[in-house]
């Protein structure tokens, strides 16, 4: 008796082929130099061909889509978009060996630690300042300016409000002398000089200017701002990159209940300042702050 050994249907085949696509260790190699592209923040897709071409791919090619986002997931990393706009955007997440956390930068800025909240403070007003309607980061097209001054500006009025919320409330302005740290963000900042005394009249460091520059200059090397001019204290405009990344972390309370104090209005897409009015704050969490983990 002959065995007979049925040969395999070429369609089923074809199916499973069709189904499964094989992937190369050059694709793998692909994926993986366009999440390098995405770690680049200031690297614009019309400027390099192979970074067009690997977004076009991400785009045209589902599954070289994946396999990019498990190699940006291997990495500890979030893709918030992937767009000729802003590149392939990536978020670090808590556990990534990319993550900033406050108290490393405030550390690298300062000795004293009650000025890590002041940097968080900033960080969140420049977010805050930037995006002041929820309208604004829905808008690809939206983009913000914000000034050095102006941000700081904002932080005082807002502290000012505060502060009188305090009062009518009857808390306790004073923090326990035994735990300097424990002191409100706010009234740490509302005590700060706002530029330091210096025989030059430059800005010292641990002004709220000072904090403040340090927070824009951070984000403009991070490619989220743009810097445009030196006028009041340094002028910038945000980028797509710094709407994902401010739209991604939008449930932030602390932001939220810092855009509630009302006082910035929005009107061309120069943020302006409001006289302060009695409305409710805000109490800023410890390492509160964009794009930063505590």
């Amino acid at each position: 008796m002959t065995d007979f050994t049925p040969e395999p249907d070429p369609e089923e085949g074809a199916g499973r082929s069709a189904a499964a696509p094989q992937v190369t260790p050059a694709d793998a190699a692909d994926a993986a130099r366009l999440v390098s592209y995405g770690l680049h923040p200031k690297l614009v897709p019309a400027r390099d061909a192979e970074y067009t071409e690997l977004l076009r791919r991400y785009r045209d090619e589902p599954a070289f889509a994946r396999l990019a986002d498990a190699v940006a997931t291997g990495l500890g990393l979030v893709v918030l978009e992937v767009s000729t706009r802003a590149g392939m955007a990536l978020a670090a997440a808590e556990d990534s060996v990319f993550a900033v956390r406050m108290g490393d930068y405030a550390r690298r800025a300062t000795a004293d630690s009650a000025d890590r909240f002041l940097h968080g403070l900033a960080h969140l007003a420049c977010a805050a300042m930037a995006f002041p309607r929820p309208e604004d980061l829905a808008d690809d097209g939206y983009i913000g300016r914000i000034t050095v001054n102006g941000v700081d500006s904002f932080v005082r009025q807002a502290c000012r409000k505060l502060e009188e919320r305090a009062e009518a409330e009857g808390e306790n302005t004073d923090p326990a002398t035994d735990a300097p740290s424990l002191e409100a963000a706010w009234r740490v900042y509302a005590r700060r000089s706002a530029t330091g005394a210096t025989k030059d009249a430059r800005r010292l460091a641990g002004s709220t200017t000072g904090i403040v520059a340090k927070a824009a200059s951070f984000l403009a090397d991070s490619g989220f701002l743009q810097r445009t001019g030196d006028d009041a204290g340094g002028t910038y405009r945000t980028t797509a990159r710094y709407q994902l990344q401010v739209r991604d972390m939008a449930g932030n309370a602390a932001m939220a209940e810092l855009l509630e104090l009302g006082v910035v209005p929005v009107s061309d897409g120069t943020a302006s300042l409001l006289p302060p009015r009695d409305e409710d704050g805000l109490d800023l969490a410890p390492d509160a702050g964009l794009p930063f983990h505590s």
